[in-house]
């Protein structure tokens, strides 16, 4: 049973049109994208068909649009995590935010866990247990019209190829031999064609290879970054902005720098500050200094006999006056 899955494990490289398939083939939905999903009610539901039974559906909320809202049904993940001792750590923060990249990686985390669970092989249905969520039924009606409609689109294709068949059978007599002579540089031309189709199949399998490569990179910057002790610091934002920008237009990396540049100006406006501190701690010393010294010397002279005094005063004017003579 796979609750903790390393990075660099197949299960992260499975594309969104997989891991798509697999939710609308199990669930009886129609999701076009991974990302709305991220309201955690689609993950519970994954996590009854895997343990039928074990999820209490009727608090799981399918019509969840507003965070807190998400948040309740990520609870229930939570504690059905619980029950079953699995330890992964769901990042409801940045699942409810709708990030695409977030939710693929969560939902390839679950395509692998509930395909080690029951390998596929369940007899769940979806439909009778979503009827007892908040939503569930609107959302099944919605999954059926789409299916419907997806179906009355495909079902049109194949009428107009057949009529269009028949159309070059009804125009082929005139034109046979013009097609045979048009077919016969292609069979000539047959292995040049399956060279270059091999030949293309190496250069995809090398760009997919560079693909998963560059992709690991990003995502071990990704959790880099997500360290407490440098999470808020103006580099690691400036990185994320990068990192989390769905426009080509390279406008995030001149946030990046705006940010970049606002932080070094914040630290630039705090070191006259410090060294004004450093000044007034050492002139407070010095003050303290002085102070000290001058309790010391009333603390001597408080010690002194009369006596002493007065000869102590009879030797400074005798000292402070010429004329005198002691």
């Amino acid at each position: 049973m796979a609750t903790n899955i390393g990075i660099m494990d197949a299960a992260y490289f499975v594309g969104r049109s997989e891991i798509l398939s697999w939710i609308n083939s199990t669930l009886q939905l129609s999701l076009s994208k991974v990302e709305e999903a991220c309201s955690g009610a689609v993950h519970c539901q994954l996590l009854d068909a895997a343990h039928p039974g074990i999820v209490p559906m009727h608090k799981v909320n399918f019509d969840a649009k507003n965070e807190y809202e998400m948040i309740q049904n990520y609870k229930v993940l939570q504690d059905v995590f619980n029950k079953l001792k699995i330890t992964k750590y769901i990042e409801v923060s940045k699942l409810v935010k709708g990030r695409p990249l977030d939710n693929l990686e969560f939902m390839q985390w679950m395509k692998r866990y509930c395909d080690s669970v029951n390998s596929g092989q369940n007899n769940y249905n979806a439909l009778e247990r979503r009827e007892v969520c908040r939503g569930g039924r609107e959302t099944s009606k919605k999954s059926a019209n789409s299916q419907a409609s997806t179906k009355g689109s495909t079902s049109q294709r194949p009428q107009s190829s057949h009529n269009s068949r028949r159309t070059e059978v009804l125009n082929a007599n005139p034109t046979n031999q013009a097609v045979k002579v048009a077919r016969a540089p292609i069979a000539a031309g047959g292995p040049a064609y399956e060279e270059k189709i091999t030949e293309l199949k190496l250069s995809i399998d090398s760009l997919e290879k560079e693909r998963d490569f560059y992709f690991a990179k990003l995502r071990d910057i990704e959790i880099l970054c997500q360290t407490p002790e440098i999470e808020h610091s103006p580099i690691v934002e400036a990185i994320q902005k990068i990192l989390y920008a769905t426009d080509d237009d390279g406008t995030a990396v001149a946030e990046a720098q705006a940010l970049l540049s606002a932080g070094h100006k914040e630290i630039e406006g705090l070191s006259p500050i410090a060294e004004v501190s450093e000044e007034k701690s050492s002139s407070e010393t010095n003050k303290r200094k002085n102070i000290s010294n001058i309790d010391f010397d009333a603390a001597g002279i408080a010690t002194l006999s009369p006596r002493q005094r007065l000869s102590d005063v009879s030797d400074v004017h005798c000292s402070g006056s010429p004329l005198m003579t002691c």
